[in-house]
This record gives structure tokens, sequence and C-alpha cells, in this order.
């Protein structure tokens, strides 16, 4: 009746339950708090290329070029429960085909302990800013928002974004492209 092993599976049962609910006292007690800070966004420098598109026949489409300085504290988001962000700078715009396009322009990841001040200056995208079309030539209104996802020690994963935007004209002409 009390054998080790039935000892032993009431501990075990006993210390998952009490980690059990360690872990949902964990994920409460930050669950509610506010993960938003200010976002300061400059664009220095927009130009436009007209590329090769290769998904039809003599497709031709816009490819944007976007150079930005970056600013924000982080710090008060990071509490006992946050161990990493990942950020990342978006681009937001309408066109005659698409009502909502979204592209993802650069990412980093900020974890416990590492410096959350960011200070970037003179950044290029990360990543193509690659139109399926020509939407992006004349476009005044692109908007660059930074978001970042909180990855928690216990609990959901909330998608914040920053409260800063600036929306940006891309120019009317195409820079000329080079071909060597």
């Amino acid at each position: 009746m009390n054998t080790v092993l039935s000892r032993a599976n009431s501990l075990f049962a006993f210390s998952l339950s009490v980690m059990a609910a360690l872990t949902f006292g964990c994920f409460i007690t930050t669950a509610f708090r506010d993960r938003s800070v200010p976002v300061n966004i400059h664009v220095s420098r927009v130009f436009l290329k007209n590329v090769d598109d290769f998904t039809g026949p003599r497709e031709r489409s816009d490819l944007g070029f976007v150079t930005f300085d970056l600013s924000a504290d982080l710090r008060p988001i990071f509490d006992w429960n946050v161990k990493q962000l990942f950020l990342y700078l978006s681009a937001e715009y309408a066109t005659k085909s698409n009502v909502l396009n979204q592209v993802v322009l650069w990412d980093k990841i900020v974890q416990r302990g590492q410096n959350t001040r960011l200070e970037l200056k003179e950044m290029k995208t990360k990543y193509y800013f690659f139109d399926d079309g020509n939407g992006l030539r004349a476009n005044r209104n692109v908007t660059l928002t930074l978001s970042w996802n909180v990855v928690p020690n216990a609990g959901i994963l909330p998608l914040v974004m920053g409260s800063g935007h600036i929306s940006v004209p891309f120019p009317e002409s195409y820079e000329s492209t080079k071909s060597y």
C-alpha cells in the first residue's frame, strides 16, 4: 500500500501541481502589463528601382531602398517574466491592386541582459522591399512601424506595436540601374 513507488508517485504529482501553480502565478502577475514604449523613427533616404520580377513574362516590379534611424528605450518592457523581444520594422501601404500590403524590412532579437536602448543610425533594410507591381512609385503613404513580440518565461506571446510611426512618401521616378 505505501510502497516506495507509490510514495515517489505522490511526491512527483505534488511537485508537478506546485510547479503548475507557480508557473500560472508567474504568468498572471505580468499578463496585463502595458508593453508599449515610445519609438522614434526617422528616414534619411528613400530611393526606388524598377527591376525584373521573374514571376511572369517580361514583368517589372518596384524595389524600394530605405535608410533609417531608430531609437527606443526598451527597459520598461523587461521584467522577471520576459526572456527576449523579437523586434521588427514593417512597412504598410495601399496600392490599386491591394488594399493592405505589409512588408518586414528589418528585425532584431534583444535578450534579457543585453543593451535594451536602441540608438541605431543610418540603418539599411535587412530584407528586400519588393512590391509585386509598381505600387511603390509615387506612393505618398508608406507607413513604417516598429513592433515586437514579447517572449515570456511563462504565458502568452503578446504582439505589441510601438507608439510612434512615420509615413514616408516614395519618389515619383526610379533611380537608374547600371548593368555591368
